[in-house]
């Protein structure tokens, strides 16, 4: 009699078993849905008793299973403790760190307004009436 091997770690599984599962899981959903379709080809040309209940029921198959699939496809595992805790980490050492100035040390820019050609200077246009001006 063979024994299973003892897991030794906590690691999550690779980016390509993720993918695998879920590409079988949304291949299946959707060969369950054409087997709606057939089943419902089928109930029509055999109409048996309550075949408003069964094309309902395919009908429902048929369209809601596309949905789920497309949810269930696009889902990953969640994350655990380890890795939460591993982003928040790397989210705080990647955030800039703005510094403190005192009013004296900043500069201010100060546009001046140069007249044109024709003697004139340029004016900022009115602010509409229905907007407020910032």
């Amino acid at each position: 009699m063979k024994k299973q091997p003892i897991l030794i770690t906590d690691a999550a599984r690779s980016q390509d078993e993720q993918f695998r599962s879920r590409q079988l899981r949304y291949v299946s959903m959707m060969g369950l849905r054409a087997a709606c379709l057939i089943a419902g080809a089928i109930l029509i040309s055999v109409r048996p008793p309550l075949l408003g209940l069964w094309l309902a029921l395919c009908a429902a198959g048929m369209v809601l299973l596309p949905w789920a699939a497309v949810l269930i496809a696009n889902d990953r595992p969640a994350r655990s403790k380890a890795e939460r805790a591993a982003a928040a980490a790397e989210q705080e050492r990647a955030r800039p760190v703005l510094t403190q100035h005192s009013a004296e040390q900043v500069e201010y820019l100060t546009i001046d307004v140069e007249p044109t050609d024709d003697g004139e200077r340029w004016a900022p246009a009115e602010p509409e009436p229905d907007r407020k001006p910032r």
